[in-house]
């Protein structure tokens, strides 16, 4: 399964989010776009839907910027991936042309359960569990520009 540049994008976003002290100023959309190298209006639109599902604060103007909300940070990686991707098959068995197997498929039902698996195994996992070290101190070092002490 391939995740989407979307679902990419919002996971670094919160990921980046996620190791911002509390000592620091909330960082910008602009800000974490650069941090995470992808273009200001991708982040902005994932920003958008990140603060539609309730897992971002999004403040603007003077003193403004993103931080993480309570749900934001103790939401489980595998949910979310499943509400950023929506629903949908890994093959398309009933598109345009039709797949003349469809009827007796058991390649169907058996990427069903992997695209499962690979959902369970997430499940557990939060935001928070994704910055542990390496990740997390290396996260601090590119978003202060410092390279990260290890």
């Amino acid at each position: 399964m391939r995740l989407t540049r979307f679902t990419d994008v919002a996971l670094r976003v919160l990921m980046r989010l996620t190791v911002t002290k509390d000592d620091e100023d909330p960082p910008t959309t602009r800000e974490v776009a650069a941090t995470m190298q992808v273009p200001y209006t991708h982040a902005a639109k994932v920003v958008a839907r990140l603060q539609h599902l309730g897992l971002v604060d999004a403040r603007r103007g003077r003193g403004g910027g993103l931080s993480l909300t309570t749900a934001g940070r103790t939401a489980s990686v595998g949910a979310l991936v499943r509400q950023l991707e929506g629903p949908g098959e890994v093959v398309e068995c009933e598109g345009a042309t039709p797949c003349p197997l469809r009827s007796a498929c058991l390649l169907r039902s058996a990427l069903r359960r992997a695209e499962e698996a690979f959902y369970a195994s997430l499940d557990p996992l939060t935001v928070g569990d994704l910055v542990s070290s390496p990740t997390g101190p290396l996260l601090l070092g590119i978003s202060s520009g410092r390279p990260a002490s290890g």
